[in-house]
């Protein structure tokens, strides 16, 4: 943002702290980050009142913003669209550090392309498909990936991906909806109101959508590639369990600072696909 625009936007908007006071009251628990964010973004007075207004009246701030920082990146975050955690980078992490030279990546229900980007830019050269069964995800995801010369599809898990993809895959990342169909209603009301349910309905335990990406993955997995699931801890010994079914051997990650559980399946390198 110039200097100009801020001056002038700080000029007729009331203070700072007036700002952070009126979204604490709105219950805003990271009032002044979020504040300062708001106020860097406003092109105008007008645009500050409205962004202001629509944080107050519950919108995620990351469909307010337009964005949200993910791996030290911005990736571009449509309204309705699922707006990527701060834990799903232990996803990114396990992912890049299992990753070959110039590896093909795949992004299941990929929702912005955020996995899918952030690991593309810490690999630097990577052939990058993502795909969400959400055409509003999809479309957003076509805006982030698209400039890394990536291509994001719509359609259910493996159905739009390329067929020539099969037995080429490096890396099939995944944050698959993983909370149990009963538990969406005790969410926070910025998931539950304003995110895709597909985004976050994972059927009667969780696990409904990690089953069948698990028992397709051996399918597109290049010998040796590898399949990463975001779980739960609680979770995470059922996930195993769908990998062991789809032939392949697992890992478990966990990062207690990110409250982050990752599963990993492997396709033995020997291994002859399914």
């Amino acid at each position: 943002m110039s200097t100009p625009v801020s001056s002038a936007v700080h000029a007729v908007v009331p203070p700072l702290p007036t700002v952070v006071s009126t979204l604490r009251s709105a219950g805003c628990v990271f009032a002044e980050d979020e504040a300062r964010l708001l106020v860097d973004a406003a092109s105008t007075p007008e645009h500050l009142a409205e962004m202001v207004d629509r944080r107050v009246g519950g919108l995620p701030l990351e469909h307010v913003l337009g964005w949200a920082e993910f791996c030290g990146l911005r990736v571009a975050v449509d309204p309705g669209v699922f707006v990527p955690r701060r834990r799903t980078e232990l996803l990114v992490r396990a992912a890049a550090a299992l990753a070959p030279s110039r590896p093909v990546i795949v992004d299941l229900c990929c929702g912005s392309g955020a996995v899918g980007v952030a690991l593309a830019a810490a690999l630097a050269t990577a052939e990058l498909y993502a795909a969400d069964i959400d055409a509003a995800a999809a479309q957003c995801a076509r805006r982030n990936v698209g400039p890394l010369g990536g291509h994001a599809v719509e359609g259910d898990l493996y159905d739009p991906l390329p067929p020539e993809l099969r037995g080429r895959v490096d890396l099939l990342v995944a944050n698959a909806p993983y909370v149990p169909t009963e538990a969406i209603g005790t969410m926070p009301p910025e998931a539950r109101l304003h995110e895709p349910t597909v985004a976050l309905d994972g059927g009667a335990d969780g696990l409904d959508v990690q089953r069948r990406v698990a028992a397709g993955a051996a399918e597109w997995l290049a010998p040796g590639g590898h399949v990463l699931i975001e779980t739960s801890e609680r979770q995470s010994a059922r996930t195993v369990d769908a990998f062991g079914r789809g032939g392949l051997t697992t890992q478990v990650v966990r990062c207690d600072d990110l409250g982050a559980t990752v599963v990993v399946g492997t396709r033995p390198a020997g291994g002859r696909r399914p």
